[in-house]
């Protein structure tokens, strides 16, 4: 596995996670006596995945030319 498909693996999992913990912040928030810091690690999370998807969108873009082998 080259250095370039590596990365793209590890930042789309990164981008998951933080979708995923943004969501689980955002539910734990309406469930309960949610906090307001619930609510700002849920926005937080979601922002960070959304920078992360753009992210790999210019490093595929910038590396379009090498090979993923």
């Amino acid at each position: 596995m080259s250095l370039k498909a590596f990365h793209v693996v590890f930042i789309s999992a990164a981008s998951a996670l933080a979708f995923g913990f943004g969501a689980w912040m955002l539910h734990a928030y309406r469930l309960s006596e949610g906090t307001t810091s619930d609510v700002v690690w849920g926005v937080v999370s979601l922002v960070a995945g959304v920078g992360l998807l753009v992210y790999e969108y210019f490093f595929l873009k910038k590396l379009k030319n090498v090979s993923f082998l």
